[in-house]
């Protein structure tokens, strides 16, 4: 049977006739999960701040964490601790390493360079704290440092130092996660670059953070805006083939593919190849990046051969610059398995997911739980399945299963993924009673550590629906999936997807156990109704559930709303060949 991953959009698009195929949507299941088609018949078949009192940088003081407390506040000269990375990073990376957050390119003053380094320590400071878990302290800090620049800027200052600390103070609720806050602090910002002259020193680097975190907040003109006068000022100073440029270059190209401007996304990407090129030589790590923002484009625009070329330079650079055994050989040889699979080469893709996965596990770089390795096993156990190589797959998702219960425990949420990974696999082959003992583990295991009202607990109650109905349990499978479409009319509406996907598997259960079909005919108006507004009034899934309203039109004697439902499963029925007769 044909497999396909569960994306984090809700889908039914699998439907065919006598099949469920269950897509999973939630905030608790992050990972891909497998889904099989489950045949059901029926009888018709199937920052830390400064204030710079007076613009007089070399009186200025830094605010910091007392060195004894955790929640205190102190004025202080002196660096405290080390820095540490963290998930909070600075927009401002140039692709092959990391850069200063305030990587200005021209020789600032001394002051400059010394305001850009507290800086630095003051959003290195913010990023630990977060890091370490203490957002309170967080907060606390970046409140402190915005209590005393607000002063400072009612006083009037407005300058480059008042914009630089506004910038870091905003990238720090950025990693905080105060979306509101950041949008406050970017419209004062931006007030203050405006009345800026563009030769202001670190004018550049503040405008490539603001059009980081506008893209960020989904405000793509003003990201756009920020990264254009970042890039004049840069192209003045350096020309247009300078390096320099990569950084504003890629956030516009980004922006671009953001807003679906696919076209001109790919010609920046271009010209940042270009300029890498001429710069450090066409096979300098710098270019990952690029190529990287270009592949993915591309392959989202469904130009699979243009996209493989630029993941297969990605392998080519790294293989040449680390050697076949390195973890970014393996990382990116599994991403050129996407794309191999993409095209159709799945052979192809296979054998590429099976060697990276295999370098990154000896590597020991990448910790077997991590979520990039999850993600590929996955992906690697559905297209075994694919080419009907499901004990290969079954192993694979058992190794899953095993990794997360020895690094997490025996009742991790993120356990159930792989439950009804399994689970499906099992169905595919027919098992489904052991099917049933993995789906009713997940539900215990969801019902204690979510509850009852966790929404997310209709996905593998209505699998485990479709599992019973199979085992011929009819009554219990129509109570599950009677209570997954409650739960799921309640948090998604009445007319989403994933109701549809419920009462498409409700009416099979039913049908078994021979329920009104005028009620059933309802419910199945009730999918055509959610597919048509989703998928579109000629789309496959409207075709597969028009051919069951006729069904029950016909049983019924309704020849006069059969007409048009023939009529148009007759015009469907030519655009699709290729499916099944009714």
């Amino acid at each position: 049977m044909a497999a396909s991953i569960l994306r984090p959009s809700p889908s039914f698009s699998n439907f065919r006739t006598g099949q469920v195929c269950l897509h999973i949507n939630s905030e608790q299941l992050q990972t891909s999960i497998l889904c099989f088609p489950f045949s059901i018949q029926n009888k018709r078949g199937n920052s830390k701040l400064y204030m710079i009192p007076n613009k007089a940088i070399s009186c200025c003081h830094i605010l910091r964490p007392s060195a004894g407390s955790s929640g205190s506040i102190e004025l202080d000269g002196t660096r405290q601790g080390d820095q540490a990375s963290s998930s909070v990073s600075s927009p401002n990376n140039l692709p092959g390493g990391s850069m200063k957050l305030l990587d200005h390119s021209r020789s600032p003053p001394a002051d400059i360079a010394d305001l850009e380094r507290q800086l630095e320590e003051l959003f290195n400071e913010v990023k630990t704290m977060i890091k370490m878990g203490n957002k309170d302290d967080a907060i606390n800090l970046l409140e402190a440092n915005y209590e005393l620049l607000k002063e400072q800027m009612d006083a009037g200052a407005r300058g480059i130092e008042e914009a630089a600390i506004l910038d870091i103070i905003a990238l720090g609720y950025l990693g905080i996660g105060d979306s509101k806050m950041v949008d406050y602090l970017l419209g004062m910002l931006n007030d203050v670059v405006d009345g800026l002259e563009d030769g202001e020193p670190l004018l550049d680097s503040i405008l490539m953070h603001m059009g980081s975190m506008y893209s960020t907040m989904g405000k793509f003109e003003k990201s756009m805006l920020a990264y254009r006068r970042s890039l004049e000022i840069l192209e003045r100073e350096y020309g247009k083939n300078s390096p320099f440029l990569v950084t504003p270059l890629i956030g516009m190209a980004k922006v671009f593919g953001s807003i679906r401007r696919a076209r001109e996304a790919a010609k920046v990407y271009h010209d940042v190849i270009g300029i890498l090129e001429l710069s450090k030589g066409a096979e300098g790590e710098d270019l990952v990046v690029p190529l990287l923002g270009l592949g993915n484009l591309l392959m989202k625009e469904g130009k699979h051969m243009d996209a493989e070329n630029s993941f297969i330079r990605i392998l080519d650079i790294y293989s040449k610059l680390y050697g076949q055994n390195d973890e970014r050989v393996g990382m990116a040889m599994c991403s050129l398995a996407h794309v191999k699979c993409a095209k159709g080469n799945v052979d192809e893709a296979i054998h590429l997911y099976r060697n990276g996965l295999q370098i990154l596990k000896n590597s020991k770089c990448i910790a077997l739980d991590d979520s990039i390795m999850e993600k590929m096993r996955i992906d690697l156990a559905e297209l075994l399945h694919l080419t009907g190589r499901r004990k290969e797959g079954h192993e694979l998702l058992e190794e899953c299963l095993f990794i997360t219960e020895k690094c997490k425990g025996k009742e991790h949420p993120t356990l159930v993924t792989h439950l009804i990974n399994l689970a499906t696999s099992y169905s595919c082959s027919k098992n489904y009673a052991a099917a049933e003992q993995l789906l009713r583990t997940s539900l215990q295991i969801m019902n204690k550590t979510g509850g009852p009202d966790d929404p997310s607990i209709s996905f593998p109650m209505l699998h485990l629906a479709v599992t019973l109905h199979n085992l011929n349990q009819y009554e219990e499978a129509e109570q599950l999936a009677l209570e997954a479409l409650h739960i799921r009319e309640k948090t998604f509406g009445e007319d989403s997807l994933p109701v549809g996907e419920a009462l498409d598997c409700l009416v099979s259960i039913q049908t078994k156990l021979e329920k009104e079909e005028g009620k059933l005919l309802e419910l199945l108006k009730r999918v055509l109704a959610i597919q048509e507004k989703s998928f579109g009034h000629e789309s496959e899934e409207v075709m597969e559930t028009l051919k069951k309203i006729a069904f029950y039109l016909d049983k019924l004697g309704m020849k006069d709303e059969k007409f048009p439902v023939q009529r148009r499963l007759s015009m469907l029925r030519t655009k699709y060949k290729h499916m099944v007769q009714y």
